[in-house]
């Protein structure tokens, strides 16, 4: 093996290929948009220079702000719904479900591999209120709660969190799997010995596992963040960016943009922006992941 890795050859065989297909899929295309940023129209469309005219329009756009709003919100309920949910999750199999985890464990995951669309189907029946009550509203109404009765999809106030709670539903497993995975890694003996010297349940938590389970939290934290900023297909099967824009995100800003109003070069300047964004947090949560703090 220290052979092969020596061969400057071998690792041209393995790294070239993967590069060159990355370069292809994911660089390009982001150097393709930077370069449309500085142009106005879409090409062959009143297409011409613009400078840095988009990236000035871009903060002046109200329509941008309201979608930045939006996508903002739901990246940080929906990142703590699902990392916070996923950790309790996984503290449930480790030590209050140990006989029936398994079961649990795929019942709890089995909504990460639902179609999109599927899920959104479920959740417009879960929250209807015409022509008949979904399972909420009749819920609800079941226990005395009438005022609460509402169309939870038809107005701006309950919109966006309805969609929170069905990402969250979605996405819970996943992260609890992870980081189930990552608690099975500490060993029993570390765990016994803090239980002897008397520690409680959350110190056991925060003094031990916590600080150990620190760089998995921090993982599936940019996982989470990675999938939130890119918001799209969940809002479009739930609620189509409605009512108004209530849940309209900065990807369905960009699509409509680009692809409804013919305005590609200005599209191109939020989708690099949507980038950026995703490179910026993944940057700030990764500068949680530090190794001074795991001893």
């Amino acid at each position: 093996m220290k052979k092969v890795l020596a061969n400057k050859k071998a690792i041209a065989l393995f790294v070239i290929p993967a590069l060159a297909l990355y370069t292809w899929i994911v660089i390009l295309p982001v150097i393709w948009s930077f370069y449309y940023s500085f142009f106005s129209g879409s090409p062959g469309l009143k297409w011409k220079f613009n400078g840095l005219g988009n990236y000035v329009k871009l903060f002046q756009d109200r329509n941008f702000l309201k979608a930045l709003t939006v996508n903002l919100k739901y990246i940080g309920f929906t990142m703590l719904g699902q990392v916070g949910g996923g950790l309790l999750m996984a503290l449930m199999f480790r030590f209050w479900l140990k006989k029936f985890k398994n079961a649990v464990r795929t019942i709890v995951f089995f909504p990460t591999v639902l179609p999109t669309v599927a899920v959104g189907q479920l959740f417009q029946k879960i929250y209807e209120i015409q022509p008949n009550y979904g399972l909420l509203n009749s819920v609800l109404s079941s226990i005395g709660l009438q005022k609460l009765v509402q169309p939870w999809l038809g107005q701006a106030s309950t919109a966006l969190p309805a969609l929170i709670l069905m990402d969250i539903w979605t996405g819970i497993g996943f992260h609890s799997v992870i980081l189930y995975g990552a608690l099975l890694d500490i060993p029993d003996d570390i765990v016994e010995a803090a239980r002897i010297d008397g520690a409680s349940g959350w110190q056991l938590f925060r003094h031990v596992l916590a600080p150990l389970l620190r760089p998995m939290i921090v993982s599936s934290a940019v996982f989470s963040f990675s999938g939130t900023v890119k918001m799209f297909e969940s809002s479009l099967a739930l609620t189509n960016g409605g009512p108004g824009t209530a849940t309209r995100s900065l990807s369905m800003y960009m699509y409509s943009v680009s692809f409804t109003y013919n305005k590609v070069g200005y599209g191109s300047v939020i989708a690099i922006f949507i980038f950026l964004l995703c490179i910026l947090g993944s940057f700030v949560i990764n500068r949680f992941d530090t190794r001074e703090n795991y001893y």
